[in-house]
C-alpha cells in the first residue's frame, strides 16, 4: 500500500477526518437573553481522553492467564474505559462530548500480537483488529499516532487505520520523499450549540520523533518526523485561521522536556510542556508516551501568557481524562472562558458487557494460544530476585540470545570473537514453573516485541556499559542494613534499564558512588583487556539508544533479526523440549559493599 495513499491535501481534513456533529436538544448550556445588560451566551463541553492503551481491551493479563491486577489494584482495557465513558456521555449529552487517544495503541499485549503476527489483520479476507471494533464501538472520535504503531510495520498500521472508524493523526509524521503529511495532521470537530454559531473544535495529532530511531527497519525511506514544537507551530495558526474556536493537541510525547535517548534522538522525546510553552494559541494537550499520571497541568505560553492545560491519563486504560470547556460568545465568537481537567479511575467501575460481548471470540482465541504448551522445565525459576541477583531465568534469555547469535555469526569474519549478552528483568512476577512451559511462560519473559542484534564492543566499553548500568543501584554503606525493595531504581531508572551482562564476571560495589561500582571485571578467568573486542547479543530498544547506555547505538552492528526475542524463546524452548537450568545458569554477577557480598 503506497505511502501517500491518505496523504494530506489543502484542508481535506478539516472536512473528511472525523468531523463530529452534535445534536443541539442535548446541549446542557442555553441561550441567555439577547440585549444590553443581559448576560452573554455561554457553551460547555467536556473532551474525553485516553493514551498509551498498549492492546488492552479486557481487564486481563495474557501473561499470568488471570485478571489483571498491580499494587494500586488498577484496572485496565477499553471494556472498563467504554463504561466510563457512557457515564460522560449521559451525564454531559453525548453531543457535548469528543473523544480522542494519544497514541500506541495496536502493541503491547498477546491479543494485540496475535492480530498483528498470528492471525494478522494484513492477510487477505484477515480480520478486523481488536482495538479497531473496540475503538469503533466506543465512538472515538480522533487518535494521535504513538511510536508503537509502527513496530509491526507500515502495511499493518495501514490496514489498521483502514478499519478504523476515525482518523489516526500525525502532523509531524512525513513523507520521506514528498515531506507532505503521511497521515492527517488534524481534523475538526463541529459542536452544535443553541445559540448561534457551532463550535468549531480542531485536534492536532502530534507523534515521536524517535519513530526514526526505535523502528528504523520500518520507517526509513519512508517517513520523517520532524519535532512536535516546529509541527505545531505551522499547524496551530492555520487551524486558527481556518476558523477553530478551540485547538486541542493530542500529543504522543511526555511532558518533561527531555529525552531518555541523548543524543541519539534528534528531536525533544517528551516535548508536550515545551509545545505549550513555545506555540500561541493552543487551549489544552491531551499528553501520551511517558505511562505517568497527570490529572493537570497547567503551562504558561511564553508570547501569551494564555494558560494551557495538560493532562495524562494512566496508562492501558487505567484511567480517562476529561477536560472540561466553558466558552462564551463574544464578538461574535466562541472564546474560551475556562478549561479544567481531571482523571477518571477504571477500577471504579465494570466493564462495558457490548465491549466485552464483541470481542469475546477473540479473547478466547489468544488465551487458547498462549497456553500452548511448548516443552517441559526440570526446575521452577522466577523474575523476583532478579533486579539485585544473578537468577537462572534471566540466565535463560542471556543463553538463548548467545546462542542465537553465535549461531548466526558462524563462518563469518566475527565467528571468533566471544559473544557476551545483555537481559534486562521486564517483570518481577514472570516465572517458568517446572513442568509444562506453555507460550505465555516463555513470553512473559519479554513482554516487549523487542529484536535481537549483535555489535562489537572493546573491554573498556564494555565497562563503561556496565559501570551506566549500575547507576541503577541505590548507594547503601558497607554494614548498614539490607533492604532488597530499597536497593533498586536509583533516580527513577525503571528495571528494564539495568543490564545484567552474561559471558563476564564483575561485582557491582553499591557503597561506591555511580560510575565507580565495577570491579573484579574478568573475562575467561583473567582480567579483561580493555582493547579486546567482543560481541554483544542486544536487544534493537537498547541499540538504538534506549536508556541512553553509551557506546552501542555507535558500535558496528555484525547482525541483526526481523524476528521479536520474545518468539526466538519460544521457538528455542520448543527446539529443546526441556528447559534445564543446570546447562545455563551460572553466578556471573553480584552486588558487593567493599568487597562483601550483599547476599
Amino acid at each position: 500500500m503506497p505511502l501517500d495513499r491518505r496523504t494530506f491535501l489543502g484542508t481535506s481534513a478539516a472536512t473528511g477526518a472525523g468531523v463530529a456533529l452534535a445534536g443541539a436538544a442535548s446541549v446542557p448550556a442555553q441561550a441567555e437573553g439577547r440585549g444590553a445588560g443581559r448576560p452573554p451566551k455561554r457553551y460547555s463541553f467536556t473532551v474525553m481522553g485516553t493514551t498509551d492503551l498498549h492492546g488492552n481491551v479486557f481487564n486481563w493479563d495474557y501473561f499470568t492467564d488471570k485478571e489483571f491486577d498491580d499494587k494500586a489494584h488498577n484496572d485496565v482495557g477499553l471494556a472498563k474505559i467504554s463504561t466510563l465513558v457512557e457515564q460522560v456521555r449521559k451525564e454531559k449529552g453525548r453531543g457535548n462530548t469528543l473523544l480522542i487517544d494519544a497514541g500506541d495503541t495496536i502493541q503491547g499485549t498477546q491479543l494485540s500480537y496475535y492480530y498483528a503476527k498470528i492471525d494478522p489483520i494484513t492477510a487477505r479476507r484477515g480480520p478486523v483488529h481488536p482495538m479497531a471494533q473496540a475503538m469503533n464501538a466506543i465512538g472515538y472520535d480522533a487518535a494521535a499516532l504513538g511510536n508503537h504503531e509502527f513496530n509491526y510495520g507500515i502495511p499493518v498500521l495501514r490496514k489498521f487505520e483502514e478499519q478504523c472508524d476515525f482518523p489516526l493523526l500525525g502532523a509531524n509524521a512525513l513523507d520521506a520523499k514528498t515531506l507532505r503529511p503521511a497521515f492527517p495532521p488534524y481534523s475538526i470537530h463541529r459542536l452544535r450549540t443553541p445559540c448561534g454559531r457551532d463550535v468549531k473544535v480542531a485536534v492536532l495529532g502530534l507523534t515521536n520523533p524517535g519513530i526514526a530511531i526505535w523502528d528504523k527497519a520500518n520507517v526509513q525511506g519512508k517517513m520523517t518526523f520532524p519535532g512536535l514544537e516546529e509541527q505545531a507551530a505551522k499547524y496551530v495558526p492555520r487551524l486558527r485561521s481556518m476558523g477553530a474556536d478551540v485547538v486541542i493537541v493530542s500529543a504522543h510525547s511526555g511532558s518533561s522536556g527531555t529525552s531518555s535517548y541523548g543524543d541519539q534522538l534528534p528531536h525533544i522525546e517528551n516535548a508536550a510542556g515545551l509545545v505549550a510553552e513555545q506555540v500561541p494559541g493552543i487551549d489544552a494537550i491531551l499528553v501520551g508516551h511517558a505511562h505517568t499520571e497527570i490529572p493537570e497541568y497547567r503551562v504558561a505560553n511564553r508570547e501569551t501568557g494564555q494558560e494551557v492545560v495538560l493532562s495524562e491519563p494512566l496508562k492501558w486504560g487505567q484511567r480517562l481524562t476529561l477536560f472540561d470547556f466553558d466558552l462564551v460568545w463574544s464578538k461574535g465568537r466562541w472564546t474560551v472562558e475556562k478549561v479544567a481537567a481531571q482523571v477518571l479511575n477504571s477500577n471504579l467501575v465494570e466493564e462495558d458487557p457490548k465491549i466485552a460481548g464483541l470481542l469475546g471470540d477473540e479473547h478466547r482465541k489468544v488465551v487458547a494460544y498462549v497456553n500452548q504448551v511448548i516443552g517441559t522445565s526440570t526446575a521452577a525459576m522466577a523474575t523476583a530476585e532478579g533486579p539485585y541477583k544473578d537468577v537462572p531465568i534471566i540466565d535463560l534469555i542471556n543463553h538463548v540470545q548467545a546462542e542465537t547469535v553465535k549461531a548466526a555469526l558462524a563462518g563469518s569474519a566475527y565467528a571468533a570473537l566471544p559473544v557476551l549478552s545483555q537481559a534486562s528483568c521486564f517483570s518481577r512476577t514472570a516465572a517458568i514453573p517446572a513442568g509444562q512451559v506453555t507460550i505465555r511462560d516463555a513470553a512473559g519473559l519479554y513482554p516487549f516485541e523487542n529484536t535481537l542484534e549483535a555489535r562489537v564492543l572493546t573491554g573498556a566499553q564494555l565497562k563503561d556499559y556496565l559501570e551506566y548500568s549500575a547507576k541503577y543501584y541505590v548507594q547503601s554503606a558497607a554494614g548498614a542494613p539490607v533492604d532488597p525493595a530499597k536497593l533498586t531504581n536509583a533516580d527513577n531508572t525503571p528495571d528494564y534499564n539495568y543490564d545484567a551482562v552474561s559471558g563476564l564476571r564483575y561485582d557491582i560495589d553499591i557503597a561506591k558512588p555511580a560510575g565507580s561500582r565495577i570491579t573484579g571485571l574478568s573475562f575467561a578467568g583473567s582480567p579483561i583487556d580493555p582493547a579486546a573486542q567482543f560481541v554483544l547479543a542486544v536487544n534493537n530498544y537498547r541499540a538504538s539508544g534506549g536508556g541512553n547506555f553509551p557506546h552501542v547505538p555507535q558500535a558496528k552492528q555484525v547482525w541483526a533479526d526481523s524476528d521479536e526475542i520474545r518468539n526466538t524463546i519460544i521457538t528455542w524452548v520448543q527446539a529443546k523440549g526441556t528447559v534445564d537450568p543446570a546447562r545455563f545458569a551460572s553466578v556471573d554477577w553480584r552486588l558487593t559493599r567493599e568487597g562483601t557480598p550483599v547476599f
